[in-house]
């Protein structure tokens, strides 16, 4: 049985993914977003927001609606 994830919270994991990944690895922000985008299944509409999001220089991650 699998459980659905709503996709905030998928967003959600990207971001601390990229996060612990730009620390220990140190590969590019771009490469990230295009790895985070496949490995959680992410939407166009979820990778504009990941883009403004490291635009934006924040590092917190953001709230699930």
């Amino acid at each position: 049985m699998s459980t659905l994830i709503p996709p905030c919270e998928l967003t959600r994991k990207a971001v601390k993914w990229i996060s612990e990944q730009r620390s220990e690895t140190g590969r590019s922000l771009d490469s990230l977003l295009e790895e985070a985008a496949m490995r959680f299944n992410l939407s166009p509409r979820d990778m504009e927001f990941m883009e403004r999001f490291y635009a934006e220089n924040s590092t917190d991650i953001p709230p699930c609606d």
